[in-house]
């Protein structure tokens, strides 16, 4: 458990704030692409801030919007009723994977590292997000604990993996042919290992199996705020986890193929069945129960809120109230992720207020060679897991059509 004053300190984030501080010294994925469809202005909040996406001279930029004190973080209003206030500050943008990103932070823009995400093709990569009510720092946690998935996303029937594109956790695990829901399912304990790289943590989880074989899932935080985890053995998930304000944000995904072009259509037709549009607000949500249904519980799911793992991640996180009340928390072992990232938070909150960037991961003239990250699942003889890893995301990485060398 930690006091009141460092929970608010490590989850605040307007201007001012010490973590909304160095959240700025990150590109933040304000919009998709696909959001520039509906008019010349499109309005983006974005850290505690009101913002306008718009045309300038140098190309797209995020202006100032004057906005009333009680506009719900979801405004989402026609083009003629935007308001620009000219004496607001003015950030600018590029356009990656899919998605429009917006430095709001003070200096030099940071280089963007050599991701997966950003060196595929437009063919190879899909952008999407959803609405979630809580502050992002309780988002990014659950996203950063391996042994959630055994619980909250446990499911009791195994699906034809056929019918597993574009579905986390439904597809066989490493190259044999255990269903991946079986095998968490089998093995809820696994042993997490957390190693601090140049752009974050890499984290390990190994679930040991019988005859001297170990499950190796490989996920990672990339700073401040976004994962990287494999969805199956041919596609990656890196996602932000964007506030809107203290209370409310975003979960940004760019999906990475290392195989076939991305069905964007077959994708996105997917996540618009669980999305309203414009404002890409959950349809299921605390005001529905999230549509529980106990029948569903006792045979298919742990939560019974159906088959989409957001909706299960969305209710444990909103769950927790709009920002978690750390003072009351016991964190365990299988928490060691977490206990690790906050303690490297508060590390370069302390140094940015000392006046130190260049102690934030990705700063500085080596961030832009930054590659991978390694990020899938495994199975391996337990003496020799590390090495199966590599050489499986070695072996994805020589067979793809695009340039992914490490």
């Amino acid at each position: 458990m930690i006091s009141q004053q460092l929970n608010d300190r490590i989850t605040r984030i307007a201007p001012g704030t010490p973590a909304g501080a160095v959240l700025r010294q990150y590109w933040q994925p304000a919009a998709l692409v696909d959001e520039l469809a509906h008019g010349p202005l499109v309005p983006v909040n974005l850290l505690g801030e009101r913002l306008v996406l718009r045309q300038g001279a140098q190309g797209l930029e995020l202006a100032t919007r004057i906005a009333s004190p009680d506009e719900a973080p979801t405004y989402y209003p026609a083009s003629d009723a935007i308001q620009v206030d000219a004496a607001g500050p003015v950030y600018p943008t590029e356009t990656r994977a899919g998605l429009v990103f917006a430095y709001l932070g003070e200096g030099a823009r940071p280089p963007f590292p050599a991701f997966d995400c950003f060196r595929a093709p437009d063919t190879h990569v899909f952008a999407f997000k959803g609405l979630w009510e809580c502050n992002w720092l309780q988002a990014l946690e659950i996203g950063i604990d391996p042994a959630h998935a055994s619980f909250l996303h446990r499911f009791l029937e195994d699906e034809d993996p056929a019918d597993s594109y574009g579905k986390q956790f439904r597809d066989k695990a490493g190259a044999t042919d255990i269903p991946m829901t079986k095998l968490l399912r089998d093995y809820p304990r696994p042993e997490i290992r957390v190693d601090e790289t140049d752009y974050g943590l890499k984290i390990t989880a190994l679930r040991h199996m019988e005859n001297g074989h170990t499950h190796v899932r490989v996920t990672n935080q990339i700073f401040p705020e976004a994962i990287c985890i494999p969805m199956s053995r041919e596609m990656t998930i890196t996602q932000w986890h964007v506030p809107v304000d203290d209370q409310t944000c975003y979960w940004v995904t760019v999906f990475t193929s290392f195989d076939k072009p991305v069905n964007k259509e077959l994708m996105r037709a997917q996540r618009l069945k669980e999305h309203r549009l414009p404002d890409y607000a959950p349809l299921k949500n605390r005001r529905n129960d999230y549509h529980y249904d106990p029948a569903e519980q006792a045979a298919l799911t742990y939560t019974g809120m159906g088959l989409d793992i957001n909706v299960h991640d969305q209710w444990a996180v909103e769950g927790m109230g709009a920002i978690q009340d750390r003072t009351q928390e016991h964190l365990g072992r299988s928490d060691v992720a977490i206990i690790r990232y906050r303690r490297m938070l508060r590390r370069m909150m302390d140094a940015l207020e000392q006046g130190d960037r260049t102690a934030l991961p990705m700063h500085g003239d080596g961030a832009a060679r930054i590659v991978g990250p390694l990020s899938n699942d495994a199975i391996a003889e337990t003496a020799d897991w590390q090495a199966v890893s590599r050489a499986a995301d070695l072996a994805r990485r020589a067979a793809c059509p695009w340039d992914a060398t490490v």
